[in-house]
């Protein structure tokens, strides 16, 4: 299976000038659902692209509601892969979308419910695009704006850094959402190429680093990924990608009971992060497939404590959409795709 043709090139193989991806973006953000309700473009070109490939390279096929105001889409392809797109409710009207750059992943992080999936395809830059669009409508329509798109849904994004790029590029620029580098995140559980080519290519976006773990025993139970990229590996490339780009790296750390949580763990972290290149983001753990619980509140706020009196700013990132599995680590397709 494969993604459709690209907007973009088959603009190009028609001999179209590049402001028309521009023109169908705006229009779809403005409530197109075809290529006929592009008065932008010619009615020739319309009907060419009617031919050719869909309007939306992704379409809803049903949603979920949660309490807390959090949506959650399960989207599919023309080619039948399917992914999830979450947007993430926050006061004052604010939204995040969280965005799938894979369906499926080949990393198998324990605690992750897409990584019980396996291996998918990866999702084309059209496909990552028209997803954030999606959420800039779906917030509009709310009365609400897109304020953050992050790169933490189904997939490993530097595994697919072809379509990741373009796809954050397209966020970024003006004519696209013009979401600033500082709005934009992208998240790996610690594919080190990737960030060595993050760190070689203007990327208008911040990095964050799954780690989870202070100690490699640890992380590599948790994060296969650890066995070919252990944590001096992963924390060294990290830091050539802050002193190249000038940017932090915000580390992202799942707090699980009695597995990751204790203040020497705590205690361990902050030695590998103490050099001010980091940022820590604890994370609540939300309920999947596999045999973790959460930490508890008491063991939660004893490592945030044994953090600070290290000197390690950290966090606390609240789960969101938990009651319709549209958290962190909690996204899956139930094999479709």
């Amino acid at each position: 299976m494969s993604a459709e043709p690209s907007l973009a090139a088959t603009l190009a193989e028609l001999g179209q000038p590049g402001y028309r991806h521009r023109q169908v973006t705006e229009a779809k953000r403005a409530g197109a659902e075809g290529f006929d309700e592009v008065s932008t473009l010619p009615a020739t070109l319309r009907a060419q692209l009617s031919e050719r490939l869909p309007f939306w390279s992704m379409t809803p096929e049903r949603e979920a509601v949660s309490a807390d105001g959090t949506r959650k889409w399960l989207l599919r392809a023309p080619d039948g892969v399917a992914v999830e797109l979450v947007l993430i409710a926050h006061a004052a009207g604010r939204r995040t979308a969280c965005l799938s750059s894979q369906a499926g992943c080949a990393l198998a992080c324990r605690f992750c419910a897409t990584g019980a999936m396996g291996p998918g395809r990866d999702l084309s830059s059209d496909e990552i695009v028209d997803q954030a669009l999606l959420a800039t409508r779906a917030a509009a329509e709310a009365a609400a704006r897109l304020t953050n798109v992050v790169f933490m849904g189904m997939g490993e994004p530097l595994q697919n850094l072809d379509a990741v790029l373009p796809a954050v590029r397209a966020i970024h620029a003006p004519e696209g959402l013009g979401l600033s580098a500082r709005k934009i995140a992208v998240s790996t559980v610690g594919w080190v190429p990737g960030i060595t080519r993050m760190s070689a290519e203007e990327v208008p976006a911040r990095l964050a680093i799954s780690l989870h773990a202070a100690d490699d025993d640890t992380r590599s139970e948790l994060m296969p990924i650890n066995l070919r990229y252990p944590i001096a590996n992963l924390l060294a490339e990290c830091r050539r990608y802050c002193d190249t780009t000038g940017r932090r790296v915000f580390i992202e750390y799942l707090l699980l009971d009695r597995v990751n949580d204790a203040p020497a763990d705590a205690r361990r972290l902050a030695t590998l992060l103490r050099d001010g290149r980091f940022h820590v983001n604890l994370i609540e753990y939300n309920p999947t497939a596999g045999p973790y619980r959460a930490s508890p509140p008491e063991r939660r706020e004893a490592f945030q404590r044994a953090l600070a009196r290290s000197g390690i700013e950290a966090s606390l990132r609240r789960s969101r959409g938990a009651d319709v599995a549209a958290a962190c680590g909690q996204l899956a397709t139930g094999g479709s795709g």
